[in-house]
């Protein structure tokens, strides 16, 4: 995900117009609903992501979410509470989180950067690199209590074992 922004002294882009070379540089199908608004969809190993960005300008902060293409039953959202908070506790950015208005499963992080001078490249990079790693690492574990009927505490411990090739 290399992408070149030549800095010409002038103020700093809109964070999300970084994120639209960003993406376009990806080939990502995207959608900048406003002008502090940009939805973004991709494809990964296990499941569709999608990758909402909002600009709050007044606190200098980019809030973002990964939406994993996944929902939770009802009956389910009680061990998957406790998966989030398994999971959580492994994570140095960002966290998992539940939507209560449909059970999606979701990565959200904010990425303060009132008085930095601005959003940098790498940082969105850095970003959307660390949504997507930890979402396809995971994704097995949120399965694994959805449909496998295991326990938070099994579906951890399935999902963190390293694999050695493919079969």
């Amino acid at each position: 995900m290399s992408l070149t922004y030549v800095d010409t002294g002038t103020a700093q882009p809109h964070p999300l117009d970084l994120l639209e070379e960003l993406v376009g540089a990806n080939d990502w199908a995207f959608d900048r609903a406003g002008p502090d608004e940009l939805a973004v969809e991709i494809a990964g190993r296990w499941c569709d992501y999608r990758l909402y960005f909002l600009w709050q300008e007044d606190l200098g902060a980019l809030h973002f979410s990964c939406l994993l293409e996944s929902r939770v039953p009802v009956e389910k959202r009680r061990e998957v509470s406790l998966l989030l908070a398994l999971l959580n506790e492994k994570m140095w950015l960002g966290h998992f989180d539940l939507s209560s208005d449909d059970g999606t499963p979701m990565f959200r992080h904010t990425l303060l950067v009132r008085g930095a001078g601005g959003v940098s490249v790498e940082q969105m990079e850095d970003l959307v690199e660390v949504a997507l790693g930890e979402s396809e690492r995971f994704f097995p574990a949120f399965q694994f209590v959805i449909w496998g009927g295991k326990t938070a505490e099994e579906a951890v411990a399935s999902s963190l074992l390293d694999v050695q090739g493919e079969a």
